[in-house]
């Protein structure tokens, strides 16, 4: 039993452990990348900032104080509101730092199970073959089919707008696209000695996938994981810009930015400091996804 264990794990040149020390000393490549560490800079910034949102928010997000007031006013209180405040009078500073937990809240679990699924459909399709790639292709076909905007609003608009839905629709409109790119991933590794050597010692059809393939497929799949975390924020946003995120008073960027289109010619603060929030933040995650391909094509 214990040949045939190190026999499995010995066949693959990645395995689980490859894997976790790829991840560990991931940091330690990315600094070979100035548009990797710059990315990597956006993200974690805004990731220390949802983290400690309690602690370095100064206002409270659902606080009235003081409606429309410009960025830098100081209420009567002795209170300043850095980046103004909304029609409601709430400070926008603190609504974009508690905003971004819910960004960085939804966007990650909504990505992991896009993933999640489209890894399973994908490595199946891709070794299988036969009538299981073809029905689940046919399958993927008609999902692609549709506008990923529109599927994304009639998702939300049949079951309602809350994060748990986002994460459904996410993960449905996301997970044929994943699994068009671990199939194809699947195709040219399933043909390799390491997996040879697996079948022929016995293992089970769920190593060969999560222990033999999957982790052998992580480079492409980790640079596509960070530009989709970035599309996945976008749609976060846009949908809490048609109304269709989350239900107030929850701070959402998107939602932020749709309350200020009607005062946008007198209060612009409302809608450039929440756009400029979501777009340093997918362009964070772009910028990784580019220093993590830049590093994968020197190796």
């Amino acid at each position: 039993m214990a040949d045939t264990v190190n026999t499995k794990t010995a066949a693959s040149p990645g395995g689980l452990r490859g894997l976790l020390r790829s991840m560990i000393g991931g940091l330690g490549l990315l600094r070979e990348s100035t548009i990797g560490m710059i990315g990597f800079g956006l993200v974690f910034v805004w990731a220390l900032v949802a983290l400690f949102a309690p602690l370095i928010s100064p206002l409270s997000p659902t606080a009235q104080i003081q409606p429309f007031a410009p960025p830098g006013t100081v209420t009567e209180t002795g209170q300043t509101l850095w980046l103004g405040a909304d029609q409601l009078g709430r400070d926008v500073l603190s609504r974009i730092i508690y905003g971004s937990r819910t960004v960085l809240f939804y966007a990650p679990i909504a990505t992991f199970c896009a993933y999640f699924v489209g890894c399973i459909f994908g490595l199946l399709a891709g070794y299988l073959g036969g009538w299981v790639d073809d029905l689940l292709n046919r399958v993927a076909d008609i999902i692609l089919a549709f506008p990923v905007l529109v599927l994304y609003v009639v998702i939300i608009v049949l079951i309602g707008p809350s994060g748990l839905n986002i994460i459904l629709a996410v993960t449905f409109a996301s997970a044929p696209g994943i699994m068009r790119i671990v199939r194809g991933l699947t195709l040219d590794l399933r043909n390799r000695d390491y997996i040879a050597a697996a079948q022929t010692s016995g293992a089970s059809l769920s190593w060969i996938l999560f222990v033999e393939l999957l982790p052998n497929a992580r480079g492409p799949l980790i640079v596509d994981a960070c530009l989709r975390m970035g599309y996945v924020i976008i749609t976060i946003g846009v949908l809490g810009f048609l109304g269709l995120g989350l239900p107030p008073p929850t701070p959402d960027w998107g939602s932020m930015v749709a309350q200020s289109r009607a005062m946008i010619t007198f209060a612009p603060w409302m809608a450039i400091f929440p756009a400029i929030a979501i777009s340093s933040l997918v362009l964070g995650f772009n910028l990784l996804a580019d220093g993590i391909r830049e590093i994968s094509l020197r190796d």
